[in-house]
């Protein structure tokens, strides 16, 4: 592995705080080797994995969905094109899943704006089972968000 890199490298590289990196490196999605003063060290091929972790983060991606993907790569072997190219079948079908939430969530936001209240009991989105008729008329939810009102 040579030196590898530090995490301030790696940092500054991927563009992920360094706490991002501990985090990922304790949630088990990248790993370090140990100096002999114990400091963390990196492989550069760990580069490629933040930036799956980074891009798939974006597109709605848990850390546990990504922990899943990134256990289908191999342990202690640079990832290749072929292991990439079946994550990225994964990733595709996740992204037009995560289109299409999307554009559900449009279309809901656009019909719970024109009604102005959120607290219909038909409103799912910001108040489901209409849990905040009890506290009395408007968007309350809405309110609360803008810093408007207290939220129930």
């Amino acid at each position: 592995m040579g030196d590898g890199l530090t995490i301030g490298a790696l940092a500054a590289r991927s563009g992920v705080a360094t706490s991002a990196l501990r985090y990922y490196e304790a949630r088990g999605l990248v790993s370090a080797d140990r100096s002999a003063s114990g400091h963390r060290r990196y492989s550069r091929d760990v580069l490629r994995r933040i930036a799956f972790i980074v891009f798939a983060q974006r597109v709605g991606w848990s850390l546990d969905e990504i922990g899943e993907a990134l256990r289908a790569l191999p342990r202690n072997a640079v990832p290749r094109r072929a292991d990439w190219a079946r994550l990225s079948r994964r990733w595709s079908a996740h992204i037009d899943d995560r289109i299409a939430e999307l554009q559900a969530l449009r279309e809901s936001l656009t019909g719970c704006i024109g009604c102005g209240c959120l607290s219909l009991e038909r409103c799912r989105l910001a108040n489901p089972g209409d849990g905040a008729a009890r506290f009395g008329p408007g968007p309350l939810v809405w309110n609360a968000a803008m810093g408007r009102r207290r939220a129930p």
